[in-house]
């Protein structure tokens, strides 16, 4: 597996108006048809692709493995779409991102935009292939999504920066630092531990979120990343959306952020906390893969990603 360092990220290049972009379901299947994406993207000025998954169903994935794998592999090759957008996460990606050859990417880089399982795939071409892409807003959730989180999204696209104030909070943990920015889907993130989809941790900003997961889950997933090193050496740590959490009948005895704080209570880096992003509607878009600068202090924190 290949690692990189700061000076290394790829960023692939920015849409203008008139370019394409695919939109395309790496895994769950899609309920509802796509126009209000298709309506947003075409507002603008894109051209809208779509694959073959967006209307395919095969139990409960988008078609099955080999062409959900398809469907990425044509717009992967395709140098006429400039980013290749997942409808929607869920469950499957892991099933069919072998059967992928990414290898263009590194000639004709394009962005790959997405969260929550399509952490997968983010994390994949960062390592592989040394690719920033978006974590954010997707089309399944475009109605229920905010304005500004659907901003954020053209932001990021269009290469217009994205530039965060977050209101204090008093658990955070102070600090300043400028690294990569990685991370995405905790339950993800866990999957890809020792694979060839793994990324490079040391000197990195991490970000996490997770969904409809136990406490004691959440828990053991963080233990499990510290056990393998991940968090050591990391330079911030930013926490999104932890939505929709669940407890047993005995307690866990410990909420989200006093779970975080005491599995990083051996390092020193800041911890930002309530970041809007993940499985919220104010799911705001972050650049994986490329350079951002976080501060946190007692009156709020920022981030910068250039």
């Amino acid at each position: 597996m290949r690692t990189f360092g700061h000076s290394d990220s790829i960023i692939p290049p920015y849409l203008k108006q008139g370019d394409k972009v695919a939109i395309t379901c790496p895994a769950k299947k899609l309920p509802i048809p796509m126009t209000d994406a298709i309506s947003l993207l075409q507002s603008w000025g894109l051209e809208v692709v779509l694959g073959e998954t967006v209307t395919a169903s095969y139990h409960q994935f988008a078609g099955d493995d080999d062409l959900r794998a398809g469907d990425m592999q044509r717009f992967i090759n395709d140098d006429s779409i400039k980013a290749i957008i997942a409808a929607r996460g869920g469950y499957g990606t892991i099933r069919m991102i072998d059967k992928v050859d990414f290898g263009r990417l590194a000639s004709h880089p394009k962005w790959v935009v997405g969260f929550s399982d399509i952490t997968l795939l983010h994390s994949h071409i960062i390592s592989n292939y040394n690719l920033a892409c978006i974590h954010g807003q997707m089309p399944l959730n475009i109605p229920d999504a905010s304005a500004h989180s659907l901003e954020t999204l053209r932001l990021a696209l269009f290469g217009e920066g994205l530039a965060y104030q977050i209101p204090p909070n008093s658990i955070n943990r102070a600090g300043n630092c400028s690294g990569i920015l990685i991370g995405g889907n905790l339950s993800l993130l866990v999957a890809t531990n020792g694979s060839v989809s793994d990324v490079d941790y040391n000197g990195k900003i991490l970000f996490i979120e997770d969904v409809g997961e136990y406490l004691y889950s959440a828990d053991r997933m963080l233990r499990c990343l510290k056990r393998a090193d991940k968090l050591k050496n990391l330079v911030g740590l930013i926490v999104g959306g932890f939505t929709d959490m669940k407890d047993n009948d005995i307690p866990f005895g410990q909420t989200i952020p006093e779970i975080v704080l005491d599995v990083v209570s051996d390092y020193n880096y800041p911890v930002c906390f309530d970041f809007p992003a993940g499985h919220v509607s104010n799911n705001c878009s972050l650049i994986l893969g490329q350079t951002a600068k976080l501060s946190v202090k007692l009156d709020g924190a920022s981030l910068f990603i250039k």
